[in-house]
């Protein structure tokens, strides 16, 4: 299925000047209003990339692919690990200076923003520099390693009045804009509960050859293994989810208990292979959470629990509370029930009362492909150029983060963890 701009837009459009796009997702009305721009190089957007590891390399990849449509330039390329160093250039053709060290980069060129890709453990003081620099920053996310960290970065950016987004790009992802309108006018009810998983079977090792775990080396490509520079899929992967959460229910947590352990990767890794989450909200909602890295099995999920149906927003699917039955299940009652059945076949979980149900499906966006991170990037653009971009969608970055924070703490510590009231904001 292609991408269908067009679709989008006009979805975007048709939600204009609505409640829902004012106060639950107004950074997408930048999509039919961009900010006015010439083609010249007095207008052109410069930007720096700090990281281009895997998911640098992701993000460079896109922010090429706007240069054609948007009059704006990567100028400025930093890692200082020497292959990517090296791919960084090469991504670029020799057009962007490349950097080992990005103080440097940030004194030597003229940058309007940059998009900061580095492990976890850099974010806060590679944001809070080019913040006071004057420049514009997306920071991927989770936003930093330590609660003070995440509230320094917010701070700054509060000080500065320069534009800092973090990068959960399912905030621009068209399924949740839809997910979002129909939740707002009660298409499965009243919310009950949020569920949400993600399980892969992986080693999650990203670079072979370091020496093994707890080298030097091992530690700065391995980086999410070691509780110094991350606190492994709680921030690497659970973090979009919480932020989902937050975002669905329009609030953030009362509180969040957990347990997390390594149980099957025992090879040195000091981040937990495997761990359950339980987030209380307001309205005595709670959303419940599982993340394990050796079966796949259920793959990677969230649901809105309501009590009229069920949105599944990885799999772009709403179901329906109390479906129709398929038309062969009805067929075969009335045959019973009529007697024309000696033997009723029995088998599968249609025949189990309360049993999972898929019946009843349909899509929640149909017709839509676009890339989130594509679409995110766009948008940080516009905010760019205009000067600003909405508080709300900082906010959905900052609260994400601490309460990811809080999530690893309440895993180690076995107890209920709240917000601590100096970093409430």
């Amino acid at each position: 299925m292609s991408i269908n701009r067009r679709k989008f837009l006009e979805m975007t459009a048709a939600l204009a000047g609505t409640s829902i796009m004012t106060t639950t997702m107004p950074w997408f009305s930048v999509f039919n209003n961009p900010a006015p721009f010439g083609m010249g190089a007095s207008d052109r957007i410069r930007v720096g990339i700090i990281g281009v590891g895997s998911r640098g390399r992701a993000l460079c990849l896109n922010l090429l692919e706007l240069e054609n449509r948007m009059n704006m330039k990567v100028v400025a390329v930093c890692d200082n690990y020497e292959p990517h160093y090296e791919r960084a250039i090469e991504l670029t053709h020799g057009e962007a200076e490349a950097f080992l060290d990005y103080r440097e980069m940030i004194d030597s060129v003229e940058l309007d923003a940059v998009v900061i890709a580095t492990p976890l453990h850099e974010h806060a003081h590679m944001t809070i520099n080019c913040l006071r620099a004057g420049i514009h920053v997306y920071c991927e996310k989770a936003m930093a390693r330590t609660l003070d960290d995440v509230k320094a970065m917010y701070d700054t950016h509060q000080e500065t009045g320069n534009i800092l987004l973090i990068g959960h790009q399912r905030l621009f992802n068209p399924v949740y804009l839809e997910a979002m309108d129909r939740l707002r006018k009660g298409d499965i009810g009243p919310i009950t509960m949020l569920r949400a998983w993600w399980t892969r079977n992986t080693d999650w090792v990203f670079y072979e050859n370091t020496g093994g775990r707890g080298t030097a080396l091992d530690r700065q490509r391995n980086w999410r293994f070691y509780e110094e520079f991350s606190a492994g899929m709680i921030s690497e992967l659970g973090s979009h989810h919480f932020q989902v959460a937050n975002w669905v229910l329009g609030n953030q947590p009362l509180s969040v208990m957990g347990s997390g352990s390594i149980n099957h990767f025992t090879d040195g890794r000091e981040v937990w292979d495997n761990f359950s989450l339980v987030f209380k909200y307001p309205e005595k909602i709670h959303f419940s959470y599982d993340c394990i890295t050796s079966n796949k099995h259920n793959g990677m999920q969230f649901q809105v629990l309501g009590n009229d149906g069920t949105m599944e927003l990885e799999s772009n699917l709403q179901f329906e509370e109390f479906p129709e039955e398929p038309p062969s299940i009805q067929g075969l009652i009335q045959n019973i029930e009529e007697g024309e059945n000696e033997t009723i076949p029995i088998g599968g979980a249609t025949w189990i009362p309360d049993t999972h149900l898929r019946l009843g499906g349909e899509y929640i966006s149909p017709g839509y492909e676009l890339d989130d991170t594509l679409l995110y990037l766009e948008g940080f653009i516009n905010f760019v150029r205009a000067g600003s971009a909405p508080e709300k969608l900082t906010m959905e970055g900052y609260n994400a983060s601490t309460w990811t924070l809080l999530a690893e703490e309440a895993t180690k510590t076995g107890k209920e963890i709240t917000l601590p009231d100096k970093y409430r904001i």
